[in-house]
């Protein structure tokens, strides 16, 4: 499991340096929520392919790839709320994500785990 957590901080890192550099382009033009979607959506096809490959050896199939889908449904809403609530509580709009990727990113590792570990058994 550690190798998974090692490759996991390194694919994050990676695709969560995607996801900011992406909003950060954008927040100075449009709305911090739809900037952030952009930048998500952007991370999430590269997160896929490399947490397949690379952090879980996994081959991409149907089933490993719905429950991607599912568990970043579930992640993606967590992230809207929480940089929604950083705002909020007024972080600014450069430093809101920070705080967001600090809560979201463990929350996002047992769900992709769950998905390449245990439901790609079934399938």
């Amino acid at each position: 499991m550690w190798g998974e957590v090692r490759r996991f901080v390194v694919v994050g890192i990676a695709v969560t340096i995607l996801h900011y550099a992406v909003y950060w382009l954008l927040m100075h033009n449009i709305d911090a929520s739809v900037a952030f979607t952009i930048g998500y959506f952007v991370s999430f096809l590269a997160n896929y392919y490399l947490s397949a490959r690379y952090t879980f050896h996994k081959k991409k199939s149907l089933n490993n790839g719905i429950g991607f889908i599912a568990a970043h449904a579930f992640n993606y809403v967590l992230q809207v709320s929480l940089l929604k609530l950083m705002l909020c509580i007024g972080l600014s709009k450069t430093l809101a994500p920070l705080g967001v990727y600090a809560i979201a990113v463990p929350v996002n590792f047992v769900l992709v785990r769950t998905v390449f570990r245990r439901l790609d058994r079934k399938g």
